[in-house]
């Protein structure tokens, strides 16, 4: 892997004012001057669960106790509940003002298999009202809460998801398949139950409409798989320690809070697991994730704001977040934004961090019908070992798939149609990347907008990235990449631009390639290059489907 030369992340463009907060109104924004978190603070007096009945025997269900030392702790004015170390089985349990969940060394906290446990509620799925099982662990409108400690909190997740074949070996399908549930028609996905296999043939079943009663959700309700951790509308929250594993959906989610503290975290999952994401920030404000590793079967460490309508009509970005010193393993991406981001994010700052085996890198996605607006995100010092797609993508045609396609699988390319502009149209601008080295990944940089709207004001520095292909922008304006070596094994072409605006290449550097730059579409203009050695491509250019020669300028 070729050493990325060190320099300092200076942007201009970070002169434009950012309010934060009404003190700090007009203040610039720069990776000097991040978001401040508010923190949480307890009293020292502790309560052990032992104390309210809870048996660490793996059998006895410990809900009750557990929920009863929160209560009495949050009425006494808050403090510590103590997990010992040991095996606990609960249900659901509701996290109060005030109040650390603290789990000690060698503490294992279970959640049980037995879905009675867990009443229907209504909750948020994917950026939509929907009915769900009550989530694990769960609080709303609390304030001066925590999580911590060195325990592992356990979902019960594979007693809830379905499974695809091709993400298993034989042995562990036949296993799954002799353990019980459904096996679909085409053999190819596995589901726990009767129930949850025809409500998965229905479209968005959960979702909260005038039309369903309680009796349809209640028919459904194996399909209503619960997010481990889910915590609403609360404030001064701290997660530190803590293993989160083996979710039945997404491992933690925050939902509308402010002043969010996670540190030193394990979110962890298998990697099949179905929308098993890491941790999903929706809504959020003021937040600070560091010195945590993820390793999960869906996305890493992904920014949400809501889906569609619902999104826009609450309009809260995820805003003001610092994400640092963080290692992501299997992941679909390692840090992501969208799709469901139709409330907006900005003033988002991600650095120091490693990915490693990925499927995608820095990965960035939305579609039609969303909306919102996500801008100001400043990313740099990232490192990616081995990314099984694209190193860094902006996709504005997600179509809610994995990003990898599976044996026997085929996906066609998205029909370029251009439709009018609308609340519905996202809108991706104003990111800046720099300093970022990669050993292994499919593709470069993929870059694409809608032709209605561009991908708009990307900024990528000091990259050094070892991948098949190179560098892919369509439907974009404004892209400067500077200070980038490439080096590739299949270069036809290295370069692709599809109706490309504004597109300043300086300095990028490469090992080879058969064709250097492929230019197509009508609408190209201000395409340039500079520092850029010809001589290593046999054809230095191709223009198709209307390109003209005249859009690309190459200088020495």
């Amino acid at each position: 892997m070729r050493k990325v030369v060190s320099t300092l992340f200076v942007l201009a463009v970070l002169t434009a004012s950012i309010s934060l907060n009404a003190q700090t109104t007009n203040k610039p924004y720069s990776f000097a001057n991040l978001p401040k978190i508010t923190k949480t603070a307890f009293k020292a007096d502790t309560l052990n669960i032992l104390k309210f009945g809870a048996v660490s025997d793996g059998l006895t269900l410990n809900t009750k106790s557990i929920n009863n030392a929160i209560i009495d702790c949050n009425k006494r004015g808050g403090g510590v509940v103590l997990i010992p170390k040991g095996l606990w089985l609960s249900g659901p349990i509701e996290l109060k003002s005030n109040v650390n969940l603290h789990l000690q060394e060698n503490a294992i906290l279970q959640f049980t298999k037995d879905f009675n446990q867990y009443p229907l509620v209504a909750s948020n799925w994917e950026g939509l009202p929907q009915m769900r099982n009550q989530s694990p662990l769960w609080a709303t409108n609390q304030q001066n809460i925590a999580i911590t400690g060195k325990g592992i909190i356990d979902g019960a997740g594979d007693a809830w998801r379905m499974v695809k074949k091709d993400k298993l070996t034989e042995s562990q399908w036949s296993k799954l398949v002799a353990s019980g549930g459904v096996v679909s028609e085409d053999k190819k996905t596995w589901y726990p139950t009767e129930q949850f296999f025809k409500a998965s043939k229905l479209k968005n079943p959960g979702e909260i409409t005038p039309d369903k009663t309680p009796e349809f959700y209640q028919s459904i309700k194996d399909f209503l798989r619960p997010n481990l951790v889910v915590l609403t509308s609360c404030k001064r929250i701290l997660l530190e320690g803590v293993t989160f594993q083996n979710s039945a959906a997404w491992n933690i989610h925050p939902l509308m809070c402010e002043d969010l503290t996670v540190t030193n975290i394990y979110a962890k999952n298998p990697w099949y697991a179905q929308n098993g994401d890491g941790i999903d920030l929706e809504s959020c404000k003021n937040v600070l994730i560091e010195g945590s590793t993820f390793d999960v079967g869906d996305d890493g460490i992904c920014i949400k704001s809501g889906r569609d309508a619902a999104g826009r009509k609450r309009g809260m970005p995820t805003e003001n977040v610092i994400i640092r010193n963080s290692t992501v393993y299997h992941a679909h991406g390692g840090f992501v934004i969208g799709s469901e981001m139709s409330g907006g994010a900005k003033n988002i700052f991600v650095y120091d961090c490693s990915f490693i085996g990925t499927d995608i890198g820095l990965r960035f996605k939305t579609t039609r019908g969303r909306g919102g607006v996500v801008e100001k995100i400043f990313i740099k010092n990232i490192n990616m070992i081995g990314i099984v797609g694209e190193a860094i993508l902006f996709d504005m045609y997600y179509a809610a798939v994995d990003p990898i396609l599976l044996k026997g699988d085929k996906r066609d390319a998205p029909k370029v149609v251009m439709l009018p502009i609308t609340e519905e149209t996202p809108v991706f601008r104003d990111f800046h990347i720099a300093n970022v080295a990669c050993d292994g990944a499919a593709k470069a940089i993929f870059i694409r907008g809608l032709p209605e709207l561009s991908i708009s004001n990307i900024s990528l520095e000091n990259l050094s990235i070892k991948a098949k292909e190179g560098i892919d922008i369509q439907e974009a304006k404004n892209i400067t990449l500077n200070n980038v070596s490439l080096v590739v094994t299949e270069a036809e072409p290295l370069i692709n631009i599809q109706n490309g605006n504004q597109i300043n290449l300086k300095n990028v550097k490469y090992n080879t390639a058969r064709v250097l730059f492929r230019i197509s579409g009508d609408r190209n203009s201000a395409i340039q290059s500079s520092g850029l050695d010809t001589s290593k491509a046999k054809i230095k250019t191709e223009f198709l489907v209307g390109a003209e020669e005249k859009s690309l300028q190459i200088n020495k």
